[in-house]
């Protein structure tokens, strides 16, 4: 009998068709059951209640073990919405003093998947957070009327001194972004957002804990899945112990009170900042709890901008304290040494050109031109370098010198241990061949950058590192705020020394011109304010114009053999540096060096303290 091809070919296919739907169903077993874990999530979701368990954020000490932030309890409520049943909105909203309008917004966010991508009606999803101990004590006498709804512990922030708010930072609610760049986040995690709670999130945070509970077919917990066995403890975070002196950090803050400007004090041989004052300041404590977003929108609406962290922030004109930088690159260069003098008809004069100076004998040596900051010695010595043929153009000129610059931790930003560092600016041969033409400038065209003026911008940390480099005599440890982790160790930037492109040697030169500004000379002095009985004071000062009012500046260090404190202090619109700015570094440095001040010092601080210098308003620079 013969065959049916047709018949044949039919139980091929019919075959073929039965085959590939047992294969696909196998295939789609095995990547739910093998190659994801969405069926294991599903199923899991079901018979297990998983509770995260937060730990204690770490705890920061000042430099002598005092505390300055620690931990309080705080409590937020969540939700399984698969549990909530028969929910009393009206009661719900009196008990936790919202609105209606509030309860519906909120639960509809926690449902969006785009605001809420980790939402599951099975899992805790947070509805409000940081409930004070009192507010959390009348939720939970009316908890069991509210099925589905939960009391999480959780801890806020809480700090012993109202000081160094800039350096300390907050904490706040994690964003969408938080979350995309770090699977450890959730909705309604908190978050480090400035200052060291932001720079050293990782080490303060801890590791989360998880209470692993089983649940009956109607959701009722019954206890530890396999007596806890599965469960994992929280680790707290990492106590950390800043550099500040938080008695040091505290004077600083009185004498800049009713002021706009910074302080930035470092320990020369470690780098460690000693005093971090951004004035105005605000309260550490208006950034806790759930006033918090509507007291950072009243702080960022204040015209003089409380929130604006200056000591990293601003970028200031450096006025005479930058002629201790450019003197040491002149003696470098060989375009000046010690006994190099340069005439001042009280200032810089050529045909068409005169940059004033103060009153004193002429001509002038190296040392005394940093005594009394004579504007012309420094105007002739760039002059003569930006024009010198022995570096074949001023653009190649300026290039030798910006090496130097950057040498010194100018123009970039130096890598201080707290977010929101700007760079500065110091200019290179294509910005002026922007302003003037290619290879039409020289030093007469940029004279102005020799005393610190025009575009040179410095940020308050970048000269207190200046002075910490020159009283180190030409090396520094780049600045950080941050002493020590427990159990860790600082990285390596904040441990090793970076060296200058300038010998040593010139450092002593100019230390020694430092020196007698404080105690003076024959050519005069300009910061005799900041002179000590018995310590010897290194110092220089600044006057930066302004279309205001001149800003007040000092750069130094104490004591000048072995120094232990470098500063700068910048007062915004307080005319010349001797006036305010000296005092205050003076103020500060005996502080810190003696422990104590003698009652008459103590009025001067009160004097200081007491005088407000907001009359010109803000400028950022």
């Amino acid at each position: 009998m013969a065959k049916d091809y047709l018949l044949e070919k039919r139980k091929f296919v019919i075959g073929g068709i039965a085959v590939f739907i047992v294969l696909t169903y196998i295939l789609r077993l095995l990547v739910l059951q093998v190659m994801t874990d969405d069926y294991k999530k599903n199923a899991d979701s079901n018979a297990f209640l998983k509770k995260t368990q937060y730990p204690s954020r770490g705890a920061i000490y000042d430099r002598n073990g005092k505390l300055l932030v620690f931990n309080q309890p705080a409590y937020d409520i969540t939700i399984v919405p698969n549990e909530i049943t028969q929910l009393d909105t009206t009661d719900l909203c009196k008990t936790l003093n919202i609105t209606p309008a509030f309860f519906l917004k909120r639960m509809l966010d926690i449902r969006d998947r785009k605001q809420n991508p980790g939402y599951s009606k099975y899992t805790h999803q947070v509805f409000m957070t940081q409930l004070s101990a009192a507010e959390c004590g009348v939720f939970q006498e009316k908890l069991f009327r509210f099925p589905g709804f939960y009391i999480q512990r959780r801890t806020i922030r809480q700090y012993t001194y109202n000081v160094a708010a800039h350096a300390l930072g907050d904490i706040g609610e994690v964003s969408m972004r938080d979350i995309e760049e770090d699977d450890y986040y959730v909705r309604g995690d908190y978050i480090g957002k400035q200052g060291v709670e932001k720079s050293y999130e990782k080490y303060l945070r801890g590791e989360k804990g998880v209470e692993i509970l089983l649940r009956d077919a109607h959701g009722r917990i019954q206890g530890h899945y396999k007596n806890g066995i599965y469960d994992k403890v929280p680790i707290p975070g990492k106590d950390i112990t800043l550099s500040l002196d938080v008695e040091l950090q505290t004077l600083g803050e009185k004498l800049m009170h009713g002021k706009m400007g910074s302080i930035v004090a470092i320990e020369p041989e470690t780098g460690e900042i000693l005093c971090f004052v951004s004035a105005p300041s605000y309260d550490p404590m208006a950034m806790v709890g759930r006033q918090r977003g509507k007291n950072h929108l009243e702080l960022e609406k204040d015209p003089l901008k409380p929130l604006f962290n200056r000591p990293l922030m601003a970028a200031y004109p450096p006025g005479s304290t930058f002629k201790t930088a450019q003197g040491m690159i002149f003696l470098q260069e060989g375009i000046v040494n010690e006994n190099t003098t340069f005439p001042c008809y009280h200032g810089f004069v050529v045909p068409g050109l005169r940059v004033g100076c103060h009153a004193h004998p002429s001509p002038i040596p190296f040392m005394p031109a940093i005594s009394t900051s004579c504007n012309s010695y420094f105007c002739w010595g760039l002059y003569r370098m930006i024009d010198n043929k022995k570096y074949g153009s001023s653009a190649k000129a300026l290039t030798v010198w910006k090496d130097h610059m950057v040498s010194m931790g100018f123009g970039y930003k130096l890598g201080v241990d707290l977010p929101g560092e700007k760079r500065g600016l110091i200019p290179n041969a294509q910005f002026y061949d922007k302003i003037y033409g290619k290879g039409r400038w020289g030093g007469l065209r940029i004279i102005h950058t020799s005393i610190g003026q025009g575009e040179i911008l410095l940020t308050p940390v970048q000269m207190a590192n200046l002075a910490a480099t020159i009283a180190n005599r030409g090396h520094f440890i780049t600045p950080h705020i941050v002493k020590k982790i427990q159990h860790d160790q600082l990285d390596s930037l904040y441990r090793f020394p970076r060296y200058t492109t300038i010998s040593p040697q010139y450092y002593d030169l100019v230390v020694k011109g430092m020196r007698g500004a404080v105690v003076g000379t024959a050519y005069g002095a300009t910061c005799r304010g900041a002179n000590l009985p018995d310590i010897e004071v290194c110092g220089k000062t600044g006057t930066a114009q302004n279309k205001g009012k001149d800003h007040s500046i000092f750069m130094g260090f104490a004591p000048m053999n072995k120094p232990k404190i470098a500063i700068a202090v910048y007062v915004e619109n307080a005319g010349f540096g001797a006036t305010w700015a000296v005092p205050i570094a003076s103020v500060l440095m005996e502080k810190y060096l003696k422990g104590t001040l003698s009652p008459e010092r103590m009025k001067t601080v009160d004097e200081i303290s007491n005088t407000n210098l907001i009359q010109y308003g803000f400028k950022e620079y």
